[in-house]
């Protein structure tokens, strides 16, 4: 029997009651997932949310390493991934045996690891990072600090021009936001002389500079619900636009198109296609057989937790 939206979404949530489970929902997944979650999040929230939760059970709507650090901030819970080929670009750019060579190759150096990484390259990393938390977890690292950053490089970019340092720089991307460009963005400025341009610090190093607020998808969001503009101009991955326009219904979005899609033509909007394999179908039967579950060679996790728990201490 095919269940309805609705359906599914009455029968995920009933499951959630009888087996003491959450779910956890980036702002990338489609709308239908957020609507269902438990709790809605960027990367920091999610993981902060991981560890503080009493739940027996965590359904991770997201990509790969996130469903990872939920298991490795809470080992003895069951973490259920509803797509586990659901992948990320960024973490994908930098394998474990890359990053061990690069370390080996500059002693003396700690290596600042982008949350968007798996757990066997977080076992190697001295503290892990997210957008929103980056500037500040740098900042209070000593100034003589050697650092190696990863393996986002227009992240680490970023932080190296507003901290002043010098940090050595993986030369990893996100395919998504890889893919802004200022091109699209004075088009949009052009038909939205009024609008606020917000740009993800993933974007490239021009895409930034055309920003008026530039920053994490949490930033971005606050910024829009406490800000008096009527129009924002995004670029970031097309799914947050769904929490901001629920919680600030009088305000228009407009998504920030790539400059040239996948399949070569210009799109309206920037998605990721990792995210967007979470579907409420696949939550349901994740739930309903408890699989697939989450599980990391001990002797990573032992590793790997150190960083997160690190970030979570500094930030």
């Amino acid at each position: 029997m095919v269940l309805t939206t609705n359906e599914l979404k009455t029968e995920i949530r009933k499951m959630c009651k009888e087996k003491d489970a959450i779910i956890l929902a980036h702002y990338y997944t489609i709308g239908d997932i957020q609507d269902i979650a438990d709790f809605v999040g960027d990367s920091l929230a999610l993981a902060r949310k991981a560890a503080e939760t009493d739940a027996k059970i965590m359904v991770m709507c997201g990509v790969h390493f996130m469903a990872e650090t939920c298991k490795l901030l809470s080992p003895n819970k069951m973490v259920l991934c509803p797509d586990l080929e659901a992948s990320c670009s960024l973490a994908d750019s930098c394998k474990a045996e890359d990053l061990k060579k690069f370390k080996d190759e500059h002693p003396g150096y700690q290596v600042i690891s982008y949350v968007n990484t798996t757990a066997a390259v977080k076992a190697l990393t001295d503290v892990v990072v997210t957008s929103g938390n980056a500037k500040k977890v740098v900042d209070q690292l000593p100034k003589d600090a050697k650092l190696i950053f990863g393996p986002d490089y227009n992240l680490g970019n970023y932080i190296n021009e507003v901290t002043g340092r010098k940090m050595l720089l993986w030369n990893g991307g996100c395919h998504v936001h890889e893919r802004f460009s200022v091109t699209q963005i004075i088009k949009l400025k052009e038909k939205y002389p009024d609008a606020v341009v917000m740009a993800h610090l993933e974007c490239k190093a021009p895409v930034l500079a055309a920003a008026d607020v530039k920053g994490s998808t949490a930033t971005m969001l606050n910024y829009a619900q406490q800000s008096d503009k009527k129009q924002f101009i995004v670029a970031t991955e097309a799914g947050i636009l769904h929490e901001m326009q629920r919680t600030c219904p009088d305000k228009e979005f407009i998504p920030v198109p790539p400059e040239i899609s996948e399949s070569g033509l210009e799109c309206s909007c920037n998605e990721c296609q990792y995210m967007k394999m979470n579907t409420l179908e696949k939550v349901y039967n994740c739930l309903k057989n408890e699989n697939p579950q989450i599980e990391i060679d001990p002797k990573i996790a032992k590793d790997a937790v150190k960083p997160i728990e690190r970030m979570l201490e500094l930030s």
